[in-house]
């Protein structure tokens, strides 16, 4: 999928909110936890949410204009480890290919399953 700014709109990142005290101006605050400098505050839970949304997509705008890294959720990088049973000369061509292709045997295995899940 190209990782465009609707790609990025449709992942699901963390939002924490808090309630801002009278010296900070009162209402709520919303924020990215993968993402904290991006914000946005209202009255209530619901507008503070939708302003840090409002502010993301700007944000995209901008980074994905001058090809900036844009993190993506944490939860959707954590790894697992797993142990997998393949027939010794399937994984003599899996390694094969993915040495001539420069990456390696995990990541092989990743994009070529999601190529059939994500049909």
């Amino acid at each position: 999928m190209k990782k465009n700014k609707a790609y990025y709109m449709a992942l699901e990142y963390g939002i924490a909110t808090r309630k801002l005290s009278e010296g900070e101006g009162g209402g709520m605050v919303a924020y990215f936890t993968d993402l904290p400098f991006i914000a946005g505050d209202g009255e209530d839970i619901a507008q503070a949410i939708e302003d840090a949304k409002s502010a993301f997509a700007s944000y995209l705008d901008v980074a994905l204009e001058q090809g900036d890294v844009i993190k993506e959720p944490s939860h959707l990088t954590k790894t697992k480890r797993i142990n997998i049973t393949i027939p010794l000369y399937a994984l003599e061509r899996i390694d094969k290919y993915a040495k001539s292709h420069n990456i390696n045997r995990s990541t092989f295995l990743v994009e070529s399953a999601l190529k059939h899940v994500d049909v």
